[in-house]
């Protein structure tokens, strides 16, 4: 793949992998994006999975022909990124490493050296000059990890983006629900906590001309460059991007599971303008997550367990406050046999979120539904639907 005539393609597919850094499922697959840089001097723009680093190399060697780089900049040292850094040095011992202060120390710490010899460290607003063009680094820390850096290329508006504005899927993976859903899941299951980074790092990137964004993971974007930085504004100011309910429940009987459809049901025919509902002891955990952070106002609707939440919506409760959930309307539904408990045990799972306004209407189940907890239930829509 050619990005334009002096940046060219390296990075690889991975369709073996089950799940992505150990916990995100990818039917999809995962691309590990590298990328060559051409000037007078040749700049290769970070590694691969360890599982790929002979691809790599040899993805270089056919796009370069008989030039050999002269850097390799290691934007980010996530494992996925940086396993190909000692190959490489080894292959290009003329090679420069280019990279900030705190990724040489991990690669001491990875490799067991950190190419003295050879470093260039960069960091906010250096240049590497490669002769009839150049790179100016962008500081990112903690978007994801604290070493990451970014890399313009002015001659052609390109923002080398690390894992920002990544997907999960591989490059061949026709995704049939558009470049959305798997870059949302991707940013609050990885990126979601670090909101107020992202928003420093847009605010530096509004002053680029940037026509294309080259990530770590995902697509090239080159079209609707716009689109992306706006989700990504009201991705990492915890706004709300679609308007509308996600319904989140567990159950163990389906007495509660009947509860949180009936609520949905009910939320559609007042005219809810988009109604999601989740088990999340049966759904993807990262999926659920992502619609927590996607819609404005969030129902959760548990079993009483052991005296408190049922597991599936502690851990589901827990993801969220992981990723500084926020700027939320949340109503609780709960359910016991004889003591219903799980209201008061999810709210003070909540406690660490800011601006969390609890509805007022309260709904509380025994065992079963009856005419008095269906009302409730209108009440509860009517009150989220105000």
């Amino acid at each position: 793949m050619t990005i334009c005539d002096s940046v060219k393609y390296v990075g690889v597919d991975d369709h073996d992998i089950d799940l992505f850094e150990g916990q995100f499922e990818v039917p999809g697959g995962m691309a590990y994006n590298s990328y060559a840089v051409v000037g007078e001097k040749v700049c290769v723009m970070d590694s691969v999975d360890a599982n790929f680093v002979d691809a790599w190399l040899a993805n270089i060697e056919s796009a370069l022909g008989s030039k050999a780089p002269d850097f390799l900049v290691v934007q980010h040292m996530e494992m996925d990124h940086s396993a190909g850094v000692l190959a490489f040095a080894k292959k290009y011992p003329e090679a420069k490493i280019v990279s900030s202060k705190m990724a040489f120390v991990m690669m001491k710490n990875m490799f067991g050296d950190d190419f003295a010899a050879r470093q260039v460290v960069v960091g906010e607003g250096s240049v590497l000059d490669l002769g009839g063009r150049s790179l100016s680094f962008v500081a990112a820390p903690n978007v994801h990890w604290p070493e990451v850096l970014m890399a313009y290329d002015e001659a052609d508006k390109i923002l080398f983006s690390a894992d920002a504005f990544g997907k999960f899927g591989a490059l061949d993976f026709d995704d049939p629900e558009g470049w959305e859903c798997e870059a949302r899941r991707y940013y609050f299951g990885i990126v979601g906590k670090f909101g107020a980074q992202v928003q420093a790092l847009l605010k530096k990137a509004a002053a680029l001309d940037i026509q294309t964004i080259c990530p770590l993971h995902g697509p090239v974007l080159s079209e609707k460059i716009g689109h992306y930085v706006d989700l990504y504004n009201i991705w990492s100011s915890y706004g709300v991007e679609t308007p509308g309910i996600f319904v989140a429940y567990t159950s163990v009987y389906g007495h509660t599971k009947e509860a949180a459809e009936k609520l949905a049901q009910i939320l559609k025919d007042k005219g809810c303008p988009k109604v999601a509902i989740a088990d999340l002891a049966r759904e993807d955990i990262y999926e659920c997550v992502e619609d927590a952070f996607r819609y404005g106002k969030l129902v959760l609707a548990s079993t009483t367990y052991n005296g408190g939440v049922f597991p599936a919506m502690k851990e589901f409760i827990l993801h969220l406050t992981e990723r500084n959930y926020q700027k939320r309307t949340v109503a609780l539904v709960e359910n016991g046999s004889w003591a219903p408990a799980a209201s008061k045990a999810m709210a003070t799972l909540l406690e660490p979120c800011a601006d969390i306004k609890f509805a007022q209407t309260k709904v509380s189940i025994k065992i079963a539904m009856k005419d008095a907890d269906v009302a409730a239930l209108e009440s509860l829509a009517d009150e989220l639907l105000a």
